[in-house]
């Protein structure tokens, strides 16, 4: 049989229950009518002015009971129940439907015009794996409710974690102060108040505040996660993917956001565009968004949470050497303007729990019970994917032995796929004062089980410190609703000073683990050595270029004087070449011109003559003509 049918079933029980709690309830009215009957006649004759007294004014029309007076036959000792929305049988209904066999935590008396002791209210322990809700405006006692609770867990030896929005949580480390208000009230309800600390770690989301730093790794978040914190697409999600996995396979811890920004930068810069085109799925666009997603996310205050060394979850499951089991404040501060981290953090946290702890099945008592304060935080511009991994995760780790309780204002504040999910409900105060209050308070009215209160009125006027509580028994129903005056914490209503918080931090064993930051290589570092010496590759490799540029150009310049010199060296051999012929020239003309014909008589030559004629002579004219054009040669 399924959840859903074994809740069908006993809804359906419950629903026979109340049928016969009203039928006793109409015996025991007719009862009442005669007693009330017999006792005004027996008024009337004592003091004819006398008036009985007003019904409670949230008892619904048809369930009004006046304080039972006491009859002539009735006995002197008896006590008269105080009047009431519930009559005597309904109040039978609620006893029995809070007794319980087994363990059970203690959330208060119920109240019927006045507390009644004798109807404690409790919520079986083994129930809290099916998660619960504690909703009321500000200021109606909710976070002192998850003090009773807290502290009751940590007795029972179960660990607890919190996230401290405002610090109030604190105060459940130091012990209680009574005072005669105190007592009176812890009195009323059947409480044994004494003071009394329970166990607490104080931790700090990275290392911001008073508290154990808390850190992750972005590899150790993983894609999906980020991704939807981030609200990608579908698209960008893969595309985040096809990221981790080349900065594993290219050996780049992405330790911190800026380990994951410097690979996107890498990626969709110059050095980088090969490796990219070989990741195929991821373009430059889309790698551009993501990017520019990932700078608007650490603007909000992300990166202090990313880092080393990485917070162990294992560390909220611990228990104390007396048995009791460690509550677990995390310090959120400013969270409201940050509630991206602070989202982030905890689905990080409930997503590292649910992978390393084993299936446990239905336990009698949880692992661990991890309250969400301001929950409305959690799902405020949630996207889709984000509500359904929400949604998915409160479903199933409980068979991890993790309970889930969400801590907000309205119940609209949780998504209904998760509030579907949530067993028991606290519900305080709720004001309605606008149109949207309005609607919200009767959304909130339809969702509870069929009672003789008339919850619209009542909700309005819960006082502070008590609620309209309805749990999952031990068989998996809806306890009756019950309105409930709850008990006190133990612990001090104030927070612990913040030097007792200190104190606390520094004997801390987890200081010295998760003190001081890592600050090893990682992929920021190893691309900025990547990146470094490939510039000075390339300043090497200009420096070569330019090198052997000027090496050609002094070779170019050289050869071009040596082309000059040589023609210049052939035109002045060409001039001389062109000058000895016109020399020849000359010296042939002349001793053309100086030799006599055929015809002329034979004569002697001149001295002169005889000389130029001669191979000495020459010679030596040659020489003179080539003085004369400066053509001489070196000898």
């Amino acid at each position: 049989m399924s959840d859903d049918d074994v809740l069908a079933a006993a809804r359906d029980e419950a629903r026979a229950a109340l049928e016969a709690a009203r039928r006793l309830q109409a015996e025991a009215a007719e009862a009442l009518a005669r007693a009330e009957a017999a006792a005004a006649a027996v008024n009337a004759a004592a003091d004819p002015d006398e008036t009985p007294p007003e019904a409670h004014p949230s008892a619904a029309p048809s369930s009004q009971a006046p304080a039972a007076v006491q009859a002539p036959a009735v006995s002197a000792d008896a006590a008269a129940p105080a009047a009431g929305p519930l009559a005597e049988a309904a109040v039978d209904v609620v006893r029995s439907g809070y007794a319980f066999s087994g363990p059970a935590l203690e959330l208060g008396a119920l109240v019927n015009g006045e507390a009644r002791a004798d109807v404690p209210v409790r919520i079986p322990l083994g129930m809290l794996n099916r998660h619960g809700l504690v909703a009321g405006a500000t200021g109606t006692g909710k976070t002192k409710t998850l003090q009773v609770l807290a502290e009751q867990l940590s007795a029972q030896g179960v660990p607890v974690f919190a996230a401290d929005i405002k610090g109030d949580l604190s105060g459940l480390a130091t012990p209680g102060t009574p005072s005669d208000a105190l007592l009176a009230r812890t009195r009323g309800i059947g409480q044994d108040w004494r003071p009394e600390a329970a166990p607490a770690e104080y931790f700090a989301l990275g290392g911001i505040g008073t508290g154990i730093p808390v850190r992750a790794t972005v590899t150790g978040f993983g894609p999906l996660l980020l991704a939807k914190v981030l609200g990608l697409n579908h698209t960008q999600e893969s595309s985040l993917g096809l990221v981790f996995h080349y900065a594993e396979s290219a050996g780049l811890p992405l330790v911190d956001l800026s380990d994951l920004r410097a690979v996107l930068t890498y990626l969709v810069g110059d050095e980088g565009k090969a490796e990219l085109a070989e990741l195929g799925g991821l373009s430059k666009a889309t790698a551009g968004v993501i990017l520019r997603e990932l700078i608007a996310f650490a603007d909000q205050g992300a990166d202090v949470f990313f880092g080393e060394p990485e917070i162990d979850t294992a560390e909220f499951l611990r228990l104390a050497a007396d048995g009791r089991g460690v509550v677990s404040l995390l310090e959120v501060p400013g969270v409201a303007d940050r509630p991206a981290l602070f989202s982030t953090f905890l689905m990080w946290l409930l997503a590292d729990l649910f992978n390393d702890l084993p299936e446990v099945g239905d336990l009698d008592r949880p692992k661990l019970v991890f309250f969400f304060d301001e929950a409305h935080l959690l799902f405020r511009d949630a996207s889709k994917d984000f509500l359904a991994a929400i949604t998915q995760t409160v479903r199933l780790i409980r068979s991890k032995g993790v309970g889930i309780v969400f801590v907000t204002q309205t119940p609209k504040d949780v998504p209904s796929e998760v509030l579907a999910q949530l067993g028991s409900r606290l519900q305080h105060q709720l004001r309605a004062h606008t149109p949207d209050d309005a609607k919200a308070l009767r959304a909130t009215v339809s969702t509870y089980p069929e009672s003789d209160y008339e919850l619209g009125e009542v909700l309005q006027a819960l006082p502070i410190g008590e609620a309209i509580v309805t749990v999952m028994n031990e068989r998996g129903a809806p306890t009756p609703v019950a309105w409930t005056r709850l008990r006190a914490p133990q612990g001090s209503m104030k927070p612990t000073p913040e030097a007792d918080r200190e104190a606390s931090v520094r004997r801390s064993p987890l200081l010295a683990r998760y003190g001081a930051a890592l600050d090893r290589e990682s992929a920021r570092e190893i691309l900025a050595r990547r990146l470094d010496a490939a510039a000075d590759a390339e300043e090497a490799r200009v420096t070569a270029e330019q090198r052997a540029a000027d090496e050609a150009d002094r070779a170019k310049d050289e050869a071009r004087r040596a082309k000059e010199d040589a023609a210049a060296s052939a035109r002045r051999d060409k001039e001389r070449a062109a000058a000895e012929r016109a020399a020849d020239q000359a010296a042939e003309r002349s001793r053309r011109r100086t030799a006599p014909t055929s015809r002329s008589t034979r004569r002697d030559k001149t001295v002169v003559e005889e000389v130029l004629g001669s191979s000495v002579g020459k010679t030596l004219l040659r020489e003179v003509v080539r003085g004369i054009f400066g053509t001489a040669r070196r000898r």
